[in-house]
């Protein structure tokens, strides 16, 4: 009787033990930046928000079972993503595009900005599931099954969000 009680002590119900919170962040930073990065479309706000987001892991350890704790991440993080957006929306809209120097024609360079801007704008004019679903799966190379589980969605909405973003990206842009 005296070891059950032992053992049932030693049952682990937050992540206040600091290698189990080390194991969590080893385990779902990476993956919780990418998702973020895509997102944000900018790298140091998604290190912030992945930083953010462990951060209030650790203040709320106690609260926070070890099973719970890859759900809570991403939820924080993308709450840091919504709270970022509405505060910068009218800054992003007016950002400076600043240009690059390279050794290429002018014509080739207008036509690649050019395709850059339409790609970007329907990218940006995607609802934000197909937006993201497409960057996980083209750009991060997840698999469907991996992109329904982050955004807590079954296989099928997954393929549903790629068939759209393509279809759109198909009939908006030439060449594709």
């Amino acid at each position: 009787m005296e070891k059950t009680t032992l053992l049932k002590a030693k049952k682990i119900d937050n992540v206040c033990e600091e290698q189990t919170y080390n194991t969590i962040f080893r385990a779902n930073s990476k993956t919780v930046f990418n998702y973020i990065y895509y997102k944000f479309g900018n790298e140091e706000k998604a290190h912030d928000a992945v930083q953010e987001a462990f951060l209030k892991l650790w203040e709320n350890c106690a609260k926070v079972a070890p099973e719970k704790a890859k759900s809570y991440v991403y939820t924080i993080a993308n709450n840091m993503y919504l709270n970022v957006i509405k505060a910068e929306k009218v800054r992003l809209k007016y950002a400076d595009k600043s240009l690059k120097t390279t050794n290429e024609s002018p014509e080739f360079l207008m036509e690649e900005n050019e395709f850059k801007e339409k790609l970007d704008k329907v990218l940006n004019s995607l609802p934000e599931n197909q937006r993201t679903t497409f960057l996980l799966n083209r750009i991060d190379g997840k698999k469907y099954a991996d992109i329904a589980e982050l955004e807590k969605v079954s296989i099928k909405a997954i393929e549903k969000r790629m068939h759209l973003a393509l279809k759109t990206l198909r009939e908006q842009i030439d060449g594709i």
